[in-house]
C-alpha cells in the first residue's frame, strides 16, 4: 500500500508539470476533440441522467460544451458539490443556472455548501452515466485520481443506494495517458477512456 501510494505521488508530479506545458490552445483544441467522441459514445447518447464535472481549465479536459449538450439535449445534469470528505451530485437546470454557481477555493463552480433546494441524483433514481476526472489514465481504465477518493467512494455509494452501477466515461488530454497507474484495491476501474488520440 505505502509503495502504491508513493508511485502515485511521483506519477501526479509528472503529470502535473506535462500538462503545465501544454498552451491553453492545445488544452482547448484536444478538449473540442474528446467532447465530440463523447457526444457520439453510445453510453453517453443512450444515457438520460448523467453526472458531469466542472473543469478545471488548466488541468482537466473542459466540459463547457459537454454541458450545453445536454441541456439541448433536454438531459437531466448533474454536478459535484464537494462539503469535507464527502461528494454529492446534484442537479443544474439550465446553463443559465450554472453560471450562477458560486465558485470554490480551487477556482471551480459548485452548488453552495447550503443550497438544499437542488435535486440530489441519489435520491431520485441515480444516475446513467458519470463524467470522470483525474489527473492520469492507462487505455484499461485505471484512474489516478487527486487522492482524495470522492468518486470512488461515490461509486460504491450509487451502487449502494441503488443497486445499478452507472456508465463510467474519463476524458483525457493526450498527456494524462500512461501505460501504467498504480492502484490498489480501493480504486475503481473506468468503463472508458476517451482521450485524443484514440482511434
Amino acid at each position: 500500500m505505502a509503495a502504491a501510494r508513493e508511485a502515485k505521488r511521483l506519477l501526479r508530479k509528472d503529470i502535473k508539470r506535462r500538462l503545465m506545458q501544454l498552451s491553453d490552445t492545445e488544452k482547448k483544441r484536444q478538449s473540442q476533440i474528446v467532447t465530440n467522441k463523447l457526444l457520439e459514445h453510445p453510453g453517453y447518447i443512450q444515457s438520460q441522467r448523467i453526472s458531469v464535472y466542472l473543469s478545471m481549465p488548466d488541468q482537466e479536459v473542459h466540459t463547457e460544451g459537454i454541458l450545453q449538450d445536454i441541456f439541448r439535449q433536454n438531459k437531466l445534469c448533474y454536478v459535484p458539490q464537494y462539503i469535507g470528505s464527502v461528494m454529492n451530485m446534484l442537479r443544474v437546470n439550465s446553463m443559465k443556472d450554472y453560471e450562477s454557481l458560486p465558485k470554490t477555493k480551487w477556482n471551480i463552480k459548485q452548488p453552495a455548501d447550503d443550497d438544499k433546494d437542488r435535486e440530489d441524483a441519489l435520491l431520485t433514481g441515480g444516475l446513467d452515466l458519470i463524467i470522470i476526472p483525474g489527473l492520469g489514465f492507462s487505455k484499461f481504465g485505471d484512474r489516478l485520481g487527486r487522492g482524495k477518493g470522492y468518486y470512488d467512494k461515490y461509486q460504491t455509494k450509487c451502487q449502494q443506494l441503488t443497486g445499478k452501477k452507472p456508465i463510467t466515461i474519463a476524458l483525457a488530454f493526450n498527456e494524462q495517458m500512461c501505460n501504467d497507474v498504480p492502484t490498489t484495491d480501493l480504486d475503481i476501474t473506468i468503463d472508458y477512456v476517451l482521450f485524443c488520440d484514440a482511434v
